[in-house]
């Protein structure tokens, strides 16, 4: 059901993350995908171990090509001793696994006394047209509308659901190296993209990052820099190496998150998270970043790389999460993807 008004308009917002999930979404990746050239092998291990957490908080959904690749996949996490009760297969093909950007983006709101949820089904290029083909990719969140009954809202704009982060109060954040680069919409402005903003995820006050974290092929995504933990406080990661690449961006983008004041003009509370050391492959640099991290009912999965720092990122996060229990979970090998556990998630509220 495709509506003509705004969901802002019929009071509609995106939830923060930490709000309660139904479940999660992911999209299986495909051995012969381009994601994980050379090592597939090594990936459906990590998607097993996220799995065997988030099976005790929610419900998960998988989309994958077919019925064939539904019982490879059973295969593959019933080897690995995923219980499979709470998970649930769609036959919703895609042609690579980034479920965060191509996936639907939930929305909810309180209407008679009853919380009811619509989609919004953001246009997708694959990143400014890096990977083509991804028109299935980009119809995904049609059919998960579909499935689930839920009205629908198209913009009609590219928009990824990674280079986007609210706190559930009206803030959203996001980077200027994304959103208002000419790969995605040449024919919009800073204006005409709050706006769509505001219209359709029901945020009212927009925050400006700058660049992106060196090796993301997304043109600088939001989380790998910047993350809400609740309304007030922002995680946001650090480079203590002058000498490093990341340096000088990370330093500029944590300087603009200090003047930075909520939607009810209060600053924020900035908490730094340190960045692993440098990781290549093949002589290419990988994002690999403890930004990254996925919250679900009660827990965190939190991106580890065989780093000294793993275990203070960690007890950042821990810290500001209280509430929840952060896990950490080994990404060296779906980093060479080049995107972790956020990129390859999306939330379902309830």
């Amino acid at each position: 059901m495709q509506l003509m008004h705004t969901p802002a308009s019929l009071g509609y917002r995106m939830p923060a993350e930490w709000e309660p999930h139904v479940g999660t979404w992911f999209t299986w990746p495909r051995p012969e995908g381009i994601s994980f050239p050379g090592k597939y092998d090594t990936v459906p291990p990590v998607y097993a171990a996220l799995l065997h957490e988030l099976v005790q908080v929610e419900e998960v959904h998988i989309n994958v090509w077919n019925a064939e690749k539904e019982a490879w996949v059973r295969g593959l996490l019933e080897a690995e001793r995923v219980p499979l009760q709470r998970v649930h297969f769609h036959h919703f093909p895609a042609y690579e696994p980034w479920c965060r950007d191509h996936g639907p983006i939930f929305l909810v709101r309180e209407h008679n006394q009853v919380r009811e949820r619509a989609i919004v089904d953001w246009d997708y290029n694959a990143w400014g047209d890096k990977y083509p083909p991804y028109d299935l990719d980009d119809a995904v969140p049609q059919h998960v509308a579909k499935w689930r009954q839920l009205p629908i809202f198209s913009p009609g704009i590219i928009l990824e659901g990674g280079s986007i982060e609210v706190n559930g109060r009206g803030t959203l954040l996001t980077t200027e190296a994304c959103l208002l680069n000419p790969n995605r919409n040449p024919a919009l402005d800073r204006a005409e993209i709050e706006s769509k903003l505001r219209d359709y995820l029901g945020v009212r006050h927009i925050l400006w990052l700058g660049d992106g974290i060196v090796g993301d092929d997304t043109d600088g995504h939001i989380d790998d820099l910047s993350r809400f933990v609740n309304a007030s406080t922002i995680v946001t990661v650090v480079e203590k190496d002058s000498s490093d690449e990341n340096y000088e961006r990370l330093r500029e983008n944590t300087a603009r998150l200090r003047t930075m004041k909520d939607q009810d003009g209060q600053p924020f509370k900035i908490v730094e998270l340190p960045m692993p050391g440098q990781i290549e492959h093949d002589g290419q640099r990988l994002p690999a970043s403890y930004a990254n991290f996925y919250i679900a009912n009660g827990i965190v999965l939190m991106p580890t790389y065989r780093d000294p720092k793993d275990a203070k990122a960690l007890k950042i996060l821990q810290n500001e999460m209280p509430d929840h229990r952060v896990i950490g979970i080994d990404s060296m090998e779906l980093i060479w993807g080049l995107g972790s556990f956020h990129c390859i998630s999306q939330q379902e509220p309830a």
